[in-house]
């Protein structure tokens, strides 16, 4: 090929190339372009496009790729310093910008509310603690968790649950300004970034407003839906060395709220994550304690009024931890259904309680508290069933104790598992009657074997009307129901001959016995039927 030819072909792909190409003398002067150049910059001269270039400014570097804004497109060019000149080569990157700012907003957006999402909150959260700590002093996230959305979800669906958070994410957009972030973060929580307002009492002024405004009636395919929201606030202000410490702060903040109904929010203080480090620390000793088998039962004797005799006994958990002595099964047994342990705990007491009451008299029961927690294991009538039979225990001598959270939490799987073992003869009696909302519409639902009157209405003194009231309501309740009735916290003999008028059929409490170690359930039993009359007087010292 002749140098002829291969410069007409150089020309000749210089005008066709679809890159927008020009060439450029060292003074400034415009030499050539092609015709995609042209179209890319249109009427603006080559002067006017020069100067913008301020191709001096690149003389020295051999390769420079500048972005310029042309006819509202962005062009990038490349900008070649070669002795002769330059050599500019420009590429309209519109478009593709434009498609990355949508990936990057969609990677950035909740789907379904349109909110933004935890990767946006992380973003700019980071912003927020990397730059000036004035404007940061003035901010607050607050988090946002809706009560009663899981049950909302189970029973109406998927869909209506899903257009309840599109709803909710309206509202929260209603009580915020524009310069707020607002995401959703993961079912049904929520959060926002609260900008440039005096803290904390900008934060807690929105809380109330979004308290107030969620906890209004929804209207969705003609169900009129009711929830409540808990936020907890974390102000920004406060020392965070991390967005991870700011998600933190809200998400116990949240969580102490959620525990505290009497508030409407609740804002982080430091003494939370020392609560939050104190739990965690017993929540290990607790796994230990199961791994190492440091729990024991003790037994509370259940006297019969119309007999005069010990009837049964209810199993009671005990920890005495070799590091922290003993622990009040108020302060682990919370912990343990809150993180799932209470599961195996709560297997390890059935299965234990019916072996040691095998070795008790015949007509001797055994009542063992079943929580809300285990119910939710499908495989709990497989456990007592099994530890039945591993015992040899009549099933008519085990009693289950639930709550009314059992019936509340798993309304449909507790009464389906409930009536499934009381068909094989297991007992079940309803603990802590009367301090429920809905107690009488269980006793409809399911036919118990036993009520239990709570303390509370026992120990009251004999001059409140009400009190007793209650339990004279509960022990006629139970007769009529053809249910025995327990009285429970029994202290005095006031107490026992007031319950016994009342006309509960059986008491349970210190007056009969402090509870008792498995080796002096017998001799206890056996004293208390040589003499059934002094099985009260004398129960304190036996026990």
């Amino acid at each position: 090929m002749s140098a002829k030819q291969a410069a007409g072909l150089a020309l000749s792909a210089f005008t066709t190339i679809d890159s927008g190409l020009a060439m450029i003398a060292p003074d400034g002067r415009m030499l050539m372009s092609n015709p995609a150049f042209a179209r890319l910059f249109g009427e603006i001269s080559s002067d006017d496009l020069l100067a913008r270039l301020q191709l001096s400014a690149w003389a020295e570097a051999s390769v420079a790729t500048p972005l310029l804004s042309v006819n509202g497109r962005t062009v990038r060019i490349r900008v070649t310093a070669l002795p002769e000149g330059y050599v500019l080569d420009c590429e309209d990157m519109t478009d593709q910008f434009d498609r990355i700012a949508r990936d990057a907003k969609r990677a950035r957006t909740d789907r379904l509310t349109e909110l933004g999402n935890r990767l946006l909150l992380r973003e700019r959260l980071q912003d927020l603690l990397a730059g000036p700590a004035a404007v940061r002093n003035d901010c607050a996230l607050l988090t946002i968790d809706l009560d009663r959305f899981k049950a909302i979800n189970d029973t109406l669906g998927r869909n209506i649950g899903d257009a309840l958070l599109g709803l909710v994410a309206r509202r929260i957009r209603a009580t915020v300004t524009d310069e707020d972030v607002v995401v959703r973060l993961y079912g049904d929580q929520f959060a926002i970034i609260q900008h440039a307002r005096p803290q904390p009492q900008s934060a807690i002024n929105l809380a109330k407003r979004l308290r107030d405004l969620l906890s209004r009636p929804y209207m969705l395919e003609g169900q009129l839906i009711d929830v409540t929201a808990n936020v907890g606030i974390a102000p920004l202000a406060q020392a965070v060395a991390d967005v991870d410490q700011a998600i933190k702060h809200a998400d116990l903040a949240l969580r102490r709220a959620k525990q505290d109904h009497s508030v409407d929010y609740f804002v982080f203080e430091s003494s939370l994550d020392e609560t939050v480090r104190a739990r965690r620390a017993l929540e290990t000793d607790l796994r230990r304690a199961l791994a190492l088998r440091e729990f024991a039962l003790v037994y509370q004797p259940q006297f019969d009024l119309q007999s005069g005799r010990v009837t049964g006994v209810e199993a009671l958990l005990r920890w005495n931890s070799p590091t922290r002595g003993p622990v009040s099964p108020m302060d682990f047994i919370p912990l343990a259904e809150e993180t799932g342990i209470i599961s195996p705990i709560g297997e390890w007491v059935l299965r234990t309680a019916c072996r040691d009451a095998a070795n008790w008299p015949d007509d001797i029961t055994v009542a063992v508290n079943i929580s809300a927690v285990q119910f939710a294991n499908r495989a709990l009538a497989s456990a007592v069933l099994s530890a039945l039979s591993d015992s040899g225990l009549d099933p008519r001598r085990l009693e289950l104790e639930i709550t009314e959270s059992v019936m509340l939490d798993a309304r449909g799987t507790a009464l389906g598992v409930l009536q499934q073992l009381r068909a094989t003869g297991v007992r079940v009696s309803l603990d802590d009657f009367g301090t429920g909302y809905s107690s009488l519409g269980y006793l409809r639902s399911f036919p118990f074997d036993k009520i239990k009157i709570d303390q509370s209405f026992v120990r009251g003194t004999s001059e409140d009307p009400g009190n007793r009231a209650i339990v004279r309501a509960i022990a006629s309740l139970g007769q009529n129901l053809g249910m025995a009735t327990v009285a429970e916290g029994v202290e005095t003999t006031e107490h026992i001959e007031r319950v016994s008028a009342d006309g509960c059929t059986h008491a349970q409490g210190y007056l009969i016995s402090r509870p008792l170690p498995a080796e002096q359930v017998e001799p206890f039993l056996a004293r208390s039927d040589v003499a059934p009359e002094l099985a009260l007087s004398d129960s304190v010292k036996v026990a």
